[in-house]
């Protein structure tokens, strides 16, 4: 099975957002190892969020290597280097910098460097690592949306 959303994506808690779900559509990813997707709706009540555009983008993407690396042996057939397979997940939101309405994009990055040989001789122990951190990730969203607001950790 393949990484893939399922429309709508319901959101994590945060403050001033009720119950957001958020209605994704197939995108052009960047590369031809991605795959994106565009918010165009949004459910429960955001006021003031608004959706995929041009200038303010809302998308959410997903990378993977375009070349896999493999276990470096030497000729004694010992392991001699193991490369990083990396794996990205990415959103971009379009923000509103100043009072005049000047735009920036807010980047969020997801780097997964997965061991090359891992996924074939260790594949439950990098499901655990990933079910850690998507569940850390929902468990504390709230509280990271207050700390990149406040500063306060």
């Amino acid at each position: 099975m393949s990484v893939a959303l399922t429309s709508p994506v319901t959101g994590t808690a945060q403050v001033g957002l009720t119950s957001p779900t958020y209605t994704v559509v197939v995108d052009q990813a960047p590369t031809l190892n991605g795959k994106q997707y565009a918010v165009t709706a949004l459910g429960g009540t955001q006021t003031g969020v608004d959706v995929s555009s041009v200038q303010r983008p809302f998308t959410w993407s997903v990378f993977r290597p375009a070349n896999f690396k493999q276990v470096r042996r030497d000729s004694n057939g010992r392991v001699t280097g193991v490369p990083k397979n990396t794996h990205k997940l990415i959103t971009r939101k379009g923000v509103t910098v100043t009072a005049s309405g000047d735009l920036s994009t807010f980047n969020i990055y997801t780097v997964l460097d997965v061991p090359a040989g891992a996924e074939q001789y260790d594949a439950i122990n990098l499901r655990a690592a990933l079910s850690l951190h998507a569940g850390a990730l929902q468990q504390v969203a709230s509280g990271l949306g207050d700390t990149v607001v406040s500063g306060v950790m």
